[in-house]
């Protein structure tokens, strides 16, 4: 079977957190659970970095305006990840060209990463903190269910990722219009209390030419 679903669903996966990503493949390799996972994702020094930084993205993910600052620093490693990630397995599977297949696995991941920014972005501006927990919560747990169910079933699971991913852009998308409408309202409001003031104001109310009195 082609490894490209699999491609696809770590790509989307490693959008939201590529240290998750790498954590959980190479703990599958190192403990037997799949076999098709790339020796250099199983080394201990890779295993323990990745353990390292996904302690820090669990930490930094729930706090508002820090998420998005990690995000901003990571627009760059997610793709990145992702593309690594997916020439990997196609290196090993061999069913798929190296070149290829981090295309997808970057490009998906690039996707699903904007996705997650502009989310966070728009939790942001709620003033409690809960929603960023919740979401974080939901963002990690999704993330190990579904790569995990993609080394078992990774066509059902591509399926799934693409679901998502098409979902999030909608939504995204949908943000993003409420956003623009929100600060087109708020300017207006602000333009016609500016007007109003000058207008209430006594030099607009003063006849032009006055002359004072002694």
């Amino acid at each position: 079977m082609s490894v490209l679903p699999l491609v696809f669903t770590s790509g989307w996966a490693s959008g939201i957190n590529a240290y998750a990503v790498v954590l959980l493949f190479g703990v599958f390799g190192v403990t037997g659970l799949a076999d098709d996972v790339p020796a250099s994702l199983q080394r201990t020094d890779v295993l323990v970095a990745a353990g390292v930084l996904f302690l820090c993205e669990a930490v930094a993910d729930k706090i508002p305006y820090v998420d998005s600052i990690w995000d901003s620093v990571h627009t760059v490693i997610r793709p990145i990840a992702g593309a690594v990630v997916g020439a990997l397995l196609a290196g090993q599977s061999g069913s798929l060209p190296e070149l290829a297949a981090g295309a997808v696995g970057g490009s998906t991941a690039l996707l699903s990463h904007f996705v997650k920014a502009g989310t966070r972005m728009a939790v942001n501006t709620s003033p409690e903190p809960f929603s960023n927990v919740a979401l974080s919560l939901a963002e990690d747990l999704g993330v190990a269910a579904i790569v995990t169910f993609a080394v078992f079933h990774p066509v059902a699971a591509a399926v799934i990722a693409a679901v998502l991913l098409l979902t999030g852009l909608a939504v995204l998308a949908f943000l993003a219009q409420r956003i623009r409408r929100f600060r087109r309202r708020r300017s207006q409001r602000r333009e016609e209390r500016r007007l109003a003031t000058t207008e209430r104001s006594p030099l607009a109310q003063a006849p032009p030419g006055g002359s004072e009195h002694l």
